[in-house]
């Protein structure tokens, strides 16, 4: 009962609780955007090579593992507000401190830390944005998704403008973008939610019953992302012939894509119906792999990396979203539970394309993400059936 006297008095369909939703949605996309740039001086101060430094960069994904699967419960006992008003705080913290870091043994601690905040906002905004929601009626998810990438977009640029314009020191730009943080989680921390769904009595989210295939999904999404981040670029240099100057151009209409796509899904949810944009949209991210594949015109390479930024934008945000509407496991569980595996998907998609494709090619590696999306495909209409 103490949770419905809670959610009696505070409305989670309020404008306010959804736009600091969206707010928390864009520290974390900002924060995530802010660290990028910090990567290579961290090596430059730390000293070390590739082989080191991804390592430390791997205690990111490991810190971030640890506390995916708690987090919904610590969102469940403490509520949202609570537990996101720490954590971005703390983001903010530890987003400055490794502007500062110059010793190993100090790196090690502050990006386990950095990992473990990250996954858990990752977490509890996605349980908040699933109750409001819910709670609203309307579509909301791809929207509030699509803040995540505005903050990715807004972090990358203002420390290219800061640095590379008006030519301030990185760590005063980092420090600039850790205020920004702050400022915006205190603005809106009194609107976030002060509870967090329900847990069952349970503290670790294992998925079970349909929320293993959303899992599933959520895993092949997220793979199919960091693989395109990661590798389309040598794909681009060493197997289409680019020059090394375009190395990015692939994943940048890739992002263009997602984002654009994230911000107007709401609509297009609404409008064709989320089952018609989900198989739709694996359709078309396929056609998009077959087009970078085998396009024999630049244009119409580009064309497929757009396609599948289009096809794959909505699928986390629409599965997140039906969340909210299976039976198999409370939201406190259910959103961590496949926040995790998405996650894994991350951390295995880049490595598991290296291997695949020291092996074969790097078109049979993309041959495998265009076949990973068809198997998305598949399992998405077996979710239908069984929760619609």
């Amino acid at each position: 009962m103490e949770h419905t006297l809670q959610a009696d008095d505070f409305n989670p369909a309020d404008k306010w609780t959804q736009h600091a939703t969206r707010a928390v949605f864009f520290v974390g996309g900002f924060g995530a955007a802010s660290w990028a740039p910090l990567v290579p001086l961290l090596r430059q101060r730390l000293a070390v090579g590739e082989d080191v430094l991804g390592l430390l960069l791997l205690c990111i994904g490991i810190g971030s593992l640890f506390t995916m699967p708690l987090s919904g419960a610590a969102a469940v006992r403490l509520g949202c507000r609570k537990v996101l008003t720490f954590a971005c705080l703390a983001y903010a913290v530890l987003l400055f401190l490794l502007s500062q870091v110059s010793e190993i043994l100090l790196a090690v601690p502050v990006l386990l830390m950095f990992g473990a905040i990250m996954g858990c906002i990752d977490v509890v905004v996605n349980v908040q944005a699933v109750i409001v929601e819910k709670a609203s009626g309307r579509r909301l998810m791809s929207g509030m998704h699509g803040l995540w990438s505005v903050g990715g977009f807004a972090g990358a640029g203002l420390f290219g403008v800061w640095v590379g314009g008006i030519g301030l020191t990185p760590v005063l730009s980092t420090l600039i973008a850790a205020g920004i943080m702050v400022v915006t989680t205190l603005f809106f921390a009194r609107f976030l939610l002060p509870f967090g769904g329900e847990a069952g009595g349970r503290m670790l989210a294992v998925p079970r019953g349909i929320v293993i295939f959303v899992g599933i999904i959520a895993c092949i999404a997220f793979l199919v992302e960091g693989a395109i981040m990661d590798w389309s670029g040598v794909f681009l240099t060493t197997v289409r012939g680019f020059d090394l100057s375009m190395a990015g151009t692939g994943f940048t209409v890739f992002s263009a894509a997602m984002l654009v796509m994230r911000l107007v899904g709401d609509r297009l949810v609404q409008k064709l119906g989320q089952k018609q944009v989900i198989l739709g949209g694996s359709i078309l991210a396929f056609g998009g792999f077959m087009a970078v594949i085998f396009a024999p015109m630049a244009w119409l390479l580009y064309t497929g990396f757009f396609a599948i930024g289009v096809g794959s934008a909505n699928v986390v945000p629409v599965f997140f979203s039906l969340l909210g509407k299976q039976n198999d496991m409370p939201i406190g569980l259910a959103v961590p539970a496949v926040s995790t595996l998405g996650y894994l998907g991350i951390l295995m998609g880049p490595a598991a394309i290296g291997a695949l494709a020291h092996a074969t090619s790097l078109y049979a590696a993309f041959g495998l993400l265009a076949g990973l999306v068809a198997l998305q495909f598949v399992i998405a209409q077996y979710v239908y059936k069984k929760v619609l």
